[in-house]
């Protein structure tokens, strides 16, 4: 395990306290920034991206249909993993806003779509519950649990304001724990009831919930009521059965006195990693623990720590979130130097092994290598071939607008199609790949071809592309299609846009005053003009 230092790159002052970190479709986002979503991302989605030890953030864009996402701090967040055909998707209950508003909304966050250039697009749903429905929070979890060929979501704990009715001058915005009750809702039907067991006695938040097929466990967590982290972990026990579900709690003599803790998963089982959190409000909890489910229950082992540098162990309060698979992005705050300009410093905390380490270290050493375009020969053109895609459709097009949060806007490329087979017939070997153009530097040259609605990427090598129609192709707006979609390599024009020319009439200015004319007779005009000479 290691803990590498990030430097942010304008972006430091979006990271704070009760953000969330999701990971869609191989991208780490942000979620939750601070204050409201600026001009330069309406939707308050951004990208996470590290790259030799700098953090970068990109924005998101949502599909047209979408719902507004607001900021939404210390948020309800499930993650639900592709099955049955249906895509991967974060579903987000509640949350509290930068103006200290606690919302009740639940909402569903999914893929769109990926542009020619892998630019990801978000949708945003928001979905209406019936019944019992669960009232604002925040601090709480939502697990999903399946039993019988049914799915459900569980959602419990959390802190919010007291009623509209009972709020006085004094406690208006004073929080109280939620009702210890377990909230049980489909996303299907929308309907949602409410359940009391009498072994949930007492209200509690920040806690962690981890689930696996019908069970759910609640470690640690914070009571407002006592002011005290106590040592608790529940099982929840859930079947959906035909009608009403049954539900039922044991109480385990394993927990931990822990809140605020930072989780990350170890890969497709149900294995995760505990770090950070709190034993008491002035006590930070530096130890790592795994916690692994199985068919005999929970195991909670201790995992040994990376080596904390004194900023980590002397700072008050911490934050963070899961950036990917044994990864964690870390927060703490400067505490008040004035020599840093900054508001906090960022690490990224890594548990892979040496040997895991070795191997990814190798495929980022060569993606990183990939990503040098500054002793690159310019043409640009050879690398990235966008033919018949409108403007907007191109990454780095904000229509003049300059993203002021990431100032290069650089993919992942990683996730791109550069190292990939682009048919069966593929004669590029990633590992083993020698520049066949002159004008090939640290990648292979590839042509994104326009046939039906996608598209996909072929290399310019495969399809025995001469170094001049390679260059003669990148220039222009053309649309380029394979050997498999139309015999021999050829494109066509785009038909440029008609621009109706504009008729331009003259403008009548109305109530315009004008001078009286007089009439006179050629006798009067004589006598006049006798008259001033």
């Amino acid at each position: 395990m290691t803990l590498q230092s990030l430097t942010p790159v304008n972006c430091a002052s979006l990271l704070q306290p009760g953000c969330s970190l999701l990971q869609l479709d191989g991208e780490v986002l942000l979620f939750g920034q601070k204050g409201w979503p600026k001009r330069s991302c309406p939707t308050g989605v951004f990208g996470v991206q590290f790259k030799q030890g700098d953090m970068k953030l990109r924005a998101i864009s949502f599909s047209n249909d979408s719902f507004y996402l607001p900021p939404l701090r210390c948020p309800a967040v499930c993650r639900l993993d592709p099955y049955d055909g249906f895509p991967e998707s974060y579903v987000i209950h509640g949350g509290r806003t930068p103006n200290n508003e606690i919302s009740s909304s639940l909402y569903v966050l999914t893929t769109d779509s990926r542009g020619c250039n892998r630019k990801l697009t978000l949708c945003c749903k928001e979905k209406e519950l019936v019944g019992e429905v669960p009232g604002p929070r925040y601090g709480h979890t939502l697990s999903i649990v399946q039993s019988h060929g049914k799915t459900a979501y569980v959602l419990f704990g959390g802190r919010s304001y007291l009623p509209t009715g009972e709020r006085t001058t004094e406690t208006w915005n004073k929080v109280f724990d939620c009702p210890p009750q377990v909230f049980l809702f489909d996303l299907e039907f929308g309907c949602s009831s409410a359940h009391i067991l009498p072994e949930l006695s007492h209200g509690q938040s920040f806690h962690l919930a981890f689930a696996r097929a019908d069970c759910v466990y609640f470690l640690g967590g914070h009571s407002l009521s006592s002011d005290s982290r106590p040592p608790r972990l529940f099982c929840l026990h859930v079947e959906l059965l035909q009608g009403s579900p049954l539900i039922s709690c044991e109480s385990l003599n394993t927990g931990m006195s822990i809140s605020s803790a930072i989780i990350t998963r170890t890969g497709p089982t149900h294995r995760y990693i505990i770090l950070g959190g709190y034993k008491l409000d002035s006590q930070k909890r530096l130890e790592c623990s795994t916690v692994t489910l199985d068919e005999k229950g929970i195991h909670i082992d201790h995992l040994e720590p990376p080596t904390w540098i004194p900023d980590i162990i002397h700072s008050r309060t911490w934050f963070g979130g899961s950036a990917g698979e044994e990864s964690i992005l870390l927060g703490v705050p400067t505490e008040g130097r004035s020599s840093q300009t900054d508001t906090h410093y960022f690490y990224q905390v890594s548990f892979q092994r040496e040997g895991e380490n070795k191997e990814v270290d190798g495929s980022q050493g060569c993606i990183q290598e990939s990503n040098d375009y500054d002793n690159s020969t310019p043409l640009e053109d050879s690398e990235e071939l966008y033919f018949g895609r409108e403007p907007h459709e191109l990454e780095d097009s904000n229509d003049g607008e300059k993203d002021t949060y990431n100032e290069e806007d650089e993919e992942d490329e990683s996730q791109t199609s550069y190292w990939t087979k682009c048919c069966l017939g593929c004669q590029v070997d990633p590992n083993i790949w020698q520049p066949y153009y002159s004008s090939e530097l640290l990648r292979p040259a590839m042509i994104f071809c326009s046939r039906g609605e996608e598209g996909h990427w072929v290399h310019a090598q495969c399809m025995e592309l001469s170094e001049n129609l390679l260059v003669k192709l990148s220039q222009g707006n053309k649309k380029y299609f394979c050997l498999n979609h139309g015999g021999l390599p050829y494109q066509e024009m785009t038909p440029p846009r008609r621009v109706m020319s504009l008729k331009r009439t003259t403008m009548k200015v109305r109530h315009r005053k004008t001078l009286p004319t007089i009439k006179m007779s050629p006798a009067k005009k004589h006598f006049f003009r006798r008259l001033f000479d």
